[in-house]
């Protein structure tokens, strides 16, 4: 039975979780793992997909309304036969026969998130419930991708599981962190009330190929605007720190916290830690060494220190990244090179 670790302490759910279909005890027919992602046509999900379908045991359905997702990132899955693609939207009921939940479903870039706060307050509650109500009716697993974000502007520094925050509750980011946090509260509460299995990863900032050009995070502006010859754009002071995870190293992670024995809030991210000012240098040496940086005005909430503490990720699921920044730059500046069509100089 999983382990609760919700106040950072270990502590075991009495009641049992939901029986999973008959299939799952059929002693002479092993069926394949049926696995649901929402959001799976976006960045990470569609990175997750890929490492699913590599094992010919698991079928995989992706729901995603492709807010900010995209078929194209999923392309060569369409017309396998482990593969099915739903245009959905999580804030309505979904009915699948499954027995996983990666629940991805959620924008996560401020540009997408702030476009309609209200729509994102909507995914993160009422989509979470409406993924939780399946779960309970087909006794799935169900992991929820929660976010840095959950800690707000930190006043601890790394920050482990056991932090609760600090958080603007009224803020223009506010609809993602405090929709994220009653995501968490919605999960445990399902645990502890009907046992429903649930795994939690708190994922912090992520990047590689298949990002959104223009989605407003850091890493990918800073490298479509060194491809447009364009200033990089740092937001001040520029001393505010960020850990970046490489997306395989986070679908790694996720697949982990899934298969293992642990409910989580579990960190998934890059301890290694860099100034806005830092990562500006670092791209510009790598991909165009003539380009300016210049200063720009920062936006409201921006946390200052933002960095993982992956105790329990390295103790509870024996994950570590593997990739460091300056190895996968490059192959996220590749990707961006591809599809804005320009070519080495």
């Amino acid at each position: 039975m999983a382990t609760d670790s919700s106040n950072g302490e270990q502590k075991t759910t009495s009641k049992p979780p939901p029986l999973p279909s008959p299939l799952r005890f059929s002693k002479f027919y092993q069926s394949n793992m049926r696995i649901l992602v929402t959001g799976g046509a976006g960045f990470i999900g569609s990175h997750l997909v890929d490492k699913l379908m590599e094992n010919e045991k698991n079928e995989v359905i992706v729901a995603d309304n492709y807010f900010t997702g995209s078929k194209d990132n999923l392309r060569k899955w369409i017309g396998h036969p482990r593969f099915e693609l739903i245009r959905h939207d999580v804030t309505q009921p979904l009915l699948v026969e499954v027995d996983q939940i990666y629940h991805l479903a959620c924008p996560a870039s401020p540009i997408f998130y702030k476009y309609n706060p209200v729509k994102t307050i909507k995914t993160n509650v009422i989509g979470t419930l409406n993924m939780l109500g399946l779960a309970k009716r087909v006794g799935a697993r169900i992991l929820l991708t929660s976010t840095s974000e959950v800690y707000g502007d930190p006043l601890i520094h790394p920050q482990p599981e056991t932090y609760w925050g600090n958080v603007n509750p009224i803020g223009v980011r506010s609809c993602y962190d405090e929709g994220k946090r009653v995501a968490e509260t919605l999960m445990f509460d399902y645990h502890r009330q009907h046992g429903i299995e649930i795994r939690i990863a708190r994922i912090f900032n992520t990047y590689g190929p298949r990002m959104n050009i223009d989605d407003g995070r850091v890493v990918s502006n800073f490298i479509a605007q060194a491809l447009r010859g364009e200033p990089l754009t740092v937001q001040k002071p520029g001393t505010q720190t960020r850990s970046f995870c490489y997306v395989s190293d986070m679908v790694d992670g996720l697949i982990r916290l899934m298969e293992g024995e642990h409910t989580g809030p579990i960190n998934i991210g890059n301890p290694g830690e860099f100034t806005m000012v830092e990562l500006a240098e670092t791209v510009k040496e790598l991909i165009k060494p003539d380009v300016e940086i210049n200063m720009v005005e920062n936006t409201p909430d921006d946390p200052r220190q933002r960095k993982p503490d992956i105790t329990k990720a390295k103790e509870l699921l024996g994950w570590e990244p593997k990739v460091k920044l300056r190895d996968g730059l490059p192959l996220m500046e590749e990707d961006f090179r591809l599809r804005l069509g320009i070519s080495e100089e």
